[in-house]
């Protein structure tokens, strides 16, 4: 099975709706996002963390699973753990993000019986890790944000080490909002950008209305085809060795 997939950005129903119905797990950046529907992910603002709304939001929703502070700084590991140990009263599993060397190795395996996911932060225009992959070895992982391909990639890589249990974003969304352009996996040969085509270029005509929507709501649907292919072809290869 491939990892649970997780559209963030809850501030638009539409958009959510869209995402639920192509198979993606709810999540939302708290206590920015107005939910639209029953979380199952919480992210909190890590360039500007306000740990008591956080936690207040936590407990309203109650998520599955659920960030914390990031983990920036040796000096912050006390203070990141106490986020988790209080975080854990509110989720089934908690999400440490680590971004300094070292750190990992002195990290709980669970808090308050409630386990910990190390969060890997794929490399964006929004931020990124620089822990190599490989200090992330035998811990479960969730990547945050990121290129669906850029994504996929590193699930390919990390898989061998680590337990890719989950994926979140809302890349897709950005680019179509802002340019009209939708996920194709690569496929899409007859465009400037294969990976990114717009509307126009796939359709050979302007969209007047909806055409962010439309955008997105093709990203989704080629995300879903793109991680059942893999799961697909992961059986197919186990079954032959």
């Amino acid at each position: 099975m491939h990892p649970d997939l997780i559209y963030c950005a809850g501030g638009n129903r539409r958009f959510a709706q869209i995402a639920i119905e192509a198979g993606f797990k709810y999540g939302a950046q708290l206590p920015r996002d107005k939910p639209h529907f029953p979380i199952h992910f919480a992210d909190q603002d890590w360039k500007k963390p306000d740990r008591s709304k956080y936690m207040a939001q936590l407990a309203a929703h109650r998520p599955s699973i659920a960030t914390v502070l990031d983990l920036q700084r040796r000096t912050q590991l006390r203070q990141v753990i106490d986020w988790a140990e209080e975080a854990s009263q509110y989720c089934s599993h908690v999400v440490i993000i680590p971004k300094v060397r070292g750190a990992i190795q002195k990290l709980p395996r669970r808090v308050n019986n409630k386990d910990i996911i190390l969060g890997f932060s794929v490399p964006s225009k929004y931020g990124a890790t620089t822990l190599e992959p490989t200090e992330f070895s035998s811990w479960p992982v969730h990547l945050l944000g990121g290129s669906p391909h850029r994504q996929i990639s590193l699930w390919r890589d990390m898989s061998a080490y680590c337990d890719i249990v989950s994926i979140d974003g809302n890349y897709t969304q950005l680019v179509a909002i802002k340019f009209n352009k939708f996920w194709a996996n690569g496929d899409a040969h007859y465009a400037n950008n294969r990976w990114l085509p717009r509307l126009d270029e796939a359709d050979q005509r302007k969209w007047a209305h909806g055409a962010p929507y439309e955008a997105f709501r093709r990203s989704c649907r080629n995300i879903m085809l793109a991680w059942s292919a893999l799961d697909t072809r992961t059986i197919e290869e186990d079954a032959h060795g």
